[in-house]
């Protein structure tokens, strides 16, 4: 399968989709898969101490909160005094699951994307976010990339997952179900739960970056929904971008994510194609509340 997409191509439909938007990287000087070059001798020492700031707002936050197996992998990544250099990471994530990163300017067509999951390369972008958009920013940085999902990564069960979802990508591309495929990804890569004997534990990578998702999501008393993911039920359930989820799926183990991916989705994809999709919110007959009140 071909996965090149041109620049010209991929901007003109980020333009469509977004009513005129500009990416903010630097995508000259990307190649045929949207790989750059992390010049990261070009990092200033303010975006080092942005970086540091970021760093140390999410480590007060996650003890207690986060799973332990992203705590223990983000110890050993020693990234808390600045940007971290790509090529030294890749080399100790090659060694522990086989993965590597490849640095991108921002976001990549889909198509991509997915190809360089399923060939166990994790797309991370080069840049990092402003002083003023340290409590939240619209395209993923650098920050959110790295901190939020590299760690997870060194845990073999989960890195796993990510490839397996990769290769489901370019599946779902030929089947027409990449909507009910990007919720999937949403739902437990970017905003995940996990049961654990200490209780309910974050592993999705966008609450792990994020300012004031760590503690609301494992608040008893919000709105939002915290149940067991089912993959079909997830596959059919839509999401919010600009706020805080109103559903959490939360998972028992990542060995269970796994082997629910196993199955074939062509069927799911088929039977969803005349469903009308749950709303964000949604608690269906049967489903129980996870989080105690």
């Amino acid at each position: 399968m071909d996965t090149t997409v041109s620049n010209e191509d991929f901007l003109a439909t980020v333009a469509e989709k977004s009513h005129g938007a500009a990416l903010r990287g630097d995508y000259a000087s990307a190649d045929a898969q949207y790989v750059v070059q992390q010049d990261w001798a070009a990092y200033t020492e303010e975006e080092h101490a942005l970086w540091r700031r970021l760093y140390q707002r999410q480590m007060a936050l996650l003890p207690g909160r986060a799973c332990n197996e992203f705590i223990e992998a983000l110890q050993g990544l020693n990234a808390a005094d600045g940007i971290p250099q790509f090529e030294a990471t890749s080399k100790k994530l090659e060694a522990a699951t086989g993965w590597t990163i490849v640095a991108v300017p921002g976001l990549i067509p889909e198509l991509t994307f997915f190809d360089h999951l399923a060939n166990r390369r994790f797309p991370v972008t080069v840049w990092l976010r402003k002083p003023e958009e340290f409590n939240y920013i619209v395209e993923p940085d650098v920050f959110h990339d790295f901190f939020g999902h590299v760690p997870l990564l060194f845990n073999p069960v989960f890195a796993d997952y990510i490839q397996r979802y990769g290769q489901g990508g370019l599946k779902a591309m030929q089947l027409g179900g990449l909507d009910q495929l990007a919720r999937l990804y949403w739902y437990t890569v970017e905003f995940g739960l996990i049961n654990t004997p200490e209780g309910l534990r974050i592993y999705g990578a966008g609450i792990l970056s994020s300012g004031g998702e760590v503690e609301y999501c494992l608040t008893p008393g919000t709105t939002s929904r915290h149940i067991h993911l089912d993959i079909k039920r997830c596959l059919n359930t839509l999401y919010k971008i600009d706020t805080y989820q109103e559903t959490y799926f939360v998972i028992n183990s990542f060995d269970e994510l796994f082997e629910g991916t196993a199955p074939d989705f062509t069927p799911y994809y088929e039977e969803l194609k005349s469903k009308t999709p749950y709303p964000a919110n949604s608690l269906l007959e049967g489903e129980t509340e996870l989080l105690p009140g």
